[in-house]
């Protein structure tokens, strides 16, 4: 009786998570392995795995237009209590997170985490310091003197045009953390510093995004910009979307240096809600560049650095058109396994195709209003709540009655995982003509990040300190005005 009750619901989904007195026993267990090991579920395959991936993919978007949301839907019951990779749902699982690079590159870049003795949980790396986001050498100048000493690897990388590379690091317990860093790297800290590990975890995680930065950092000769943040303040932005300002960075191509099996599930869940995202903001038929570049785009909308003039303009445009093959990585597991959307172009089965930048792929979506209900349904809770808001507003629903959908649209209780199909109200919303649909959303996305993002940035002007403060400015001002230049040249 327990085995066939899991064949059903694996059927639906590849991604367990039952109540602890369902799969107490040894047997559920085993029988929870087995499906979750089986290769018909698994939704991450590594793009770069090999031909025979490639090969069985295409059959896959070759019915594309057959398959029903039930059975692609692997992220509908997450398990954010794992601590093993091996409890993830198959063993290859969320590979495609973890983007290819220099191997002396990666190699430089991981001994900066074990320069510091407080634990470090979950790393990255990201940013222009270590994906191109130009093809444009700069000019050497007094830049040059940003890494006092740089390994090779990162010079090379850097093409001659030095950065500072931004990190995040993910830790367990902020307080603790901190404590141990401020006896090893007092240098790294502001005034703030002077006031312990309590006022500056304090601050971290009361304020803003739950990210305390020390930028102007040199270790091993590199110059770098470490944010520190609890791994649950991580799990959440991945998965609810409340501030965008985690879950946007690593909607982007990152170099994973350290990685948490909780963290890569959440990503994972992060990732298909922003091509689910993008696909709202789409018409039926776009391209690879298109889609992407409205990715990207999510995490950039009410951040204040682009409205006071402080980021390139053409910033989205640069990071999509320097790094489609790693955006191929991130997405096209995602991209073949949603039953709405697929390639036109017959040539998307040629796994060359994943090296060549200049390629630039037809796709179409279903706007079928029930799919698309659907996508609205599944999107992030708290992102999803603040759209359901907007709608309240327009259509002048009573708060008792938006109470009580509110109430049916939960993904849980009690005693019941609700499956997540979009009911009349997200019916309505997607049968709105498009073009409304994606400006209630922008609105949404707009006052999820803009907030954080100015807080973070006041926090960070109180962090980092006068100086650093400063040059941070001019350095974000100076990219601007570079940006602005080459929109005026073309």
């Amino acid at each position: 009786m327990i085995k066939s009750m899991f064949m059903v619901i694996a059927q639906r989904t590849s991604a367990f998570r039952f109540p602890a007195n369902v799969i107490a026993s040894k047997h559920a267990q085993v029988i929870l392995r087995r499906f979750s090991a089986n290769p018909r579920f698994n939704t991450a395959i590594d793009s770069l795995a090999g031909k025979k991936s490639h090969a069985s993919s295409s059959k896959n978007k070759a019915s594309a237009s057959k398959r029903t949301d039930t059975t692609t839907d692997w992220e509908e019951t997450p398990n954010f209590s794992i601590s093993q990779f091996s409890e993830l749902p198959h063993t290859n699982f969320g590979i495609n997170q973890h983007i290819i690079i220099n191997n002396e590159l990666k190699e430089a870049l991981r001994q900066v985490l074990w320069y510091f003795r407080a634990p470090i949980r979950y790393a990255f790396v990201y940013g222009s310091g270590v994906f191109p986001q130009s093809n444009q050498a700069s000019i050497l100048s007094s830049n040059t003197s940003v890494h006092p000493h740089a390994p090779s690897a990162v010079t090379k990388a850097q093409r001659g045009a030095p950065k500072m590379i931004d990190f995040i690091f993910g830790v367990s317990h902020t307080q603790h953390w901190h404590s141990l860093n401020l006896a090893q790297n007092r240098h790294h800290y502001s005034m703030l510093g002077s006031f312990g590990s309590g006022a500056v975890s304090l601050v971290q995680d009361r304020w803003g995004a739950g990210v305390y930065f020390n930028p102007y950092v040199t270790v091993n000769g590199m110059m770098i910009k470490y944010g520190v943040v609890n791994i649950d303040t991580i799990c959440t932005d991945l998965t609810e979307w409340k501030t965008l300002y985690l879950a946007g960075r690593l909607q982007k191509p990152v170099k994973i240096l350290r990685d948490d099996a909780r963290v890569r599930l959440a990503n994972q869940i992060n990732l298909i809600s922003a091509l689910r995202t993008a696909l709202l903001l789409l018409p039926s038929d776009f391209t690879e560049y298109e889609l992407y570049n409205t990715i990207t785009s999510i995490s950039y909308m009410g951040d204040p650095r682009m409205m006071l003039h402080m980021e390139n303009p053409k910033k989205v445009e640069n990071i999509v058109g320097n790094n489609l093959q790693n955006f191929r990585q991130l997405y096209s597991p995602l991209i073949r396994n949603l039953p709405n959307i697929c390639f036109k172009d017959l040539q998307h089965s040629n796994p060359d195709l994943n090296y060549d930048p200049s390629a630039n792929l037809r796709l179409a979506q279903d706007m079928d209003p029930v799919k698309r209900a659907n996508m609205v349904r599944r999107l992030p809770k708290a992102f999803r709540s603040k759209l359901y808001f907007e709608y309240q507003k327009k259509y002048r629903i009573s708060g008792l009655e938006f109470e009580k959908m509110l109430e049916d649209s939960k993904d849980e209780d009690a005693i019941r995982i609700n499956r997540r199909e979009g009911g009349g109200f997200e019916r309505k919303i997607a049968n709105e003509p498009p073009e409304h649909l994606r400006t209630e959303i922008k609105k949404v996305i707009r006052s999820t990040v803009k907030l954080p993002s100015i807080n973070q940035s006041l926090k960070g002007a109180f962090t980092a300190g006068p100086v650093r403060t400063w040059r941070y400015l001019r350095e974000k001002m100076a990219k601007n005005k570079q940006g602005r230049h080459e929109v005026g040249r073309s």
